[in-house]
């Protein structure tokens, strides 16, 4: 809920801001006939109407679960994200279409030192807004405020190089209207494809973040009893809801008692620290077979493609050795298994050897 009204209050600000930008903007840019502020201004328009779906998407993320949602309601951010980039594509090709002809049959402009002080006071406050925005985000995780942010930082700097247009038809007497509004344009619809990538990059299941995974797996690890942790895997319900599970390497002679144990205090210690919903799952570790394993990673250290081995275990009685590789993506998987099969083969030929392909989703 914290989180929630962070939000809200933030999108609040900028709306009050922006719809003042607008306001002047409009108002300069229909007086002095440019194009260029008057596009300048519709920008800060779709602006406040992002922070007005951000607002509604953040309200409708904030709901409670219930029997046909038990995850909640969290990704309906990245749908509203998707609105926002819509939108200001939407925008940026409008823009692109009435500012094409300008180039060609440009506009008369006449520029007053009140619309110049205007514009440059656009200029800071759009700086100081794109930090605060931002800022705000990056420290709640947010991606719509975090988005908002970096295009408040943009808009000052085309709003800045409308400002150098002015001066140069001014002194220069040669209209840029037409050109830098075709700038704006493309530069507006870049920045809506860059955010509806992203944001469906996230719907879709991206990569674990590196950082994330490393605090996650040194955190596990830190429990006495762990050897390794390994197979994270990550679900996305929301930017504060993610769900997961991880495998642990523990001695092979523990109780049931004592796993149970285990995984309640990882599951516990990680969800204080991270507030990550975490299932544990186990590999078991026989240290007297320790000598094989380290002769397979000897193997293994001989292929770059090769990234990790884990979950080594030796089966007795079935004379069975199992373990999971992870080969890079790129790499020829099947040759790599095949050739580290046949050279850990040849040293231990008495047992069987049952490899499970593993796949680099995390760090």
């Amino acid at each position: 809920m914290d989180r929630q009204r962070k939000i809200i209050k933030t999108s609040i600000i900028g709306i009050v801001v922006n719809l003042i930008l607008v306001a002047f903007k409009a108002t300069i840019g229909i007086l002095v006939n440019s194009i260029a502020i008057t596009l300048d201004a519709v920008n800060n328009l779709t602006d406040a109407l992002s922070s007005i779906i951000t607002i509604i998407g953040t309200k409708l993320a904030g709901k409670a679960p219930d029997k046909n949602h038990p995850y909640g309601y969290g990704r309906i951010e990245y749908f509203s994200s998707v609105i926002i980039a819509t939108i200001v594509l939407w925008a940026g090709i409008t823009a692109l279409q009435e500012s094409w002809p300008k180039i060609f049959n440009p506009d008369v402009t006449s520029y007053t030192t009140v619309s110049l002080i205007i514009i440059a006071f656009a200029v800071i406050v759009k700086f100081i807004l794109g930090r605060y925005v931002k800022g705000i985000g990056e420290k709640i995780n947010s991606q719509a405020l975090v988005a908002s942010g970096s295009d408040a930082f943009f808009d000052a700097i085309l709003s800045l190089s409308t400002l150098i247009a002015a001066i140069i038809s001014i002194f220069f007497h040669i209209s840029l209207e037409g050109i830098l509004g075709v700038i704006i344009s493309l530069v507006i619809i870049k920045a809506s494809i860059d955010m509806l990538k992203e944001t469906i990059d996230s719907m879709i299941g991206v990569r674990v973040d590196s950082e994330l995974s490393k605090k996650i797996k040194d955190s596990v690890e830190e429990v006495d009893g762990v050897w390794g942790a390994y197979d994270l895997i990550l679900h996305n319900y929301g930017p504060e809801n993610m769900i997961g599970s991880v495998h642990v390497e523990v001695d092979d002679d523990l109780t049931a008692e004592d796993i149970h144990t285990l995984s309640r205090v990882i599951s516990t210690k990680v969800y204080g620290e991270l507030s990550i919903i975490l299932t544990v799952g186990i590999y078991a570790r026989n240290d007297k077979y320790e000598y094989i394993r380290r002769d397979l990673e000897e193997i293994t250290s001989e292929y770059e493609e090769v990234l990790q081995i884990h979950g080594f275990y030796v089966y007795e009685t079935e004379k069975l050795i199992s373990f999971d590789i992870i080969v890079d993506f790129d790499a020829d998987r099947e040759k790599v298994k095949e050739e580290i099969l046949s050279k850990i083969k040849a040293q231990y030929p008495e047992f069987n050897y049952l490899i499970i392909d593993d796949y680099d989703i995390s760090d």
